[in-house]
């Protein structure tokens, strides 16, 4: 990522050092999770579409401990291994979105929710900006290279109510409060890094 672009990274001293941890990354262009995992301080697995899992990519994504998703069920097996990420003390990492859009968090799936009450383990909201502002000349599909992109890290943040319940109605209350609190690191992400309102939508919307 540093070698192909110019990323600038803020807040990464506010990721937890040890324990569990839930990245909650918002996604508007398909080099968000690897400029995420390029430069964030500690080792993250994401959730990732099984359609990424193709050719050599298979092998690759696996090797370096990315987790493969059907999106179309309820995938047991990731479940558990995401779990298990957690269980054991690592760091998770997913698109709250559930897929590639505007970026900006508007739209969350229960997922997140779940893994974060399930396990208790603290969100800490990332915010990709510039990614998607522009295409290069070169290489179709990516930001021009040595573009910058700022991946912006935000306080930790317990989705639970305390109580422990994992009931629908409990899931469904803590998305409210996550979307609420990425939505503000999303807006503070763009202050503080000079982005207009639209950054981190894909190009031409």
């Amino acid at each position: 990522m540093y070698g192909l672009w110019k990323p600038r990274v803020l807040g990464a001293w506010k990721v937890p050092a040890t324990g569990p941890v839930i990245f909650a990354v918002n996604h508007s262009h398909n080099i968000d999770g690897p400029m995420v995992m390029g430069v964030a301080p500690r080792p993250t697995h994401f959730l990732i579409k099984k359609e990424a899992f193709i050719g050599p990519l298979d092998p690759f994504l696996l090797g370096i401990g990315q987790l493969k998703v059907d999106r179309e069920i309820a995938d047991r097996t990731a479940i558990t291994d995401a779990l298990g990420v957690l269980a054991s003390g690592g760091v998770l990492g997913i698109f709250p979105e559930g897929t590639r859009g505007e970026g900006d968090f508007a739209s969350l799936r229960a997922g997140l929710a779940y893994f974060a009450v399930r396990s208790g383990a603290p969100i800490v909201p990332v915010a990709v900006l510039g990614s998607s502002d522009r295409t290069s000349r070169l290489i179709k599909g990516l930001p021009p290279l040595s573009s910058r992109v700022d991946v912006v890290f935000g306080d930790p943040f317990e989705a639970g109510d305390g109580s422990g319940r994992r009931t629908r109605q409990a899931l469904d209350e803590a998305t409210g409060r996550i979307q609420k609190q990425l939505s503000a690191h999303l807006d503070h992400a763009r202050r503080l890094t000079g982005r207009p309102e639209n950054a981190g939508r894909p190009a031409g919307r």
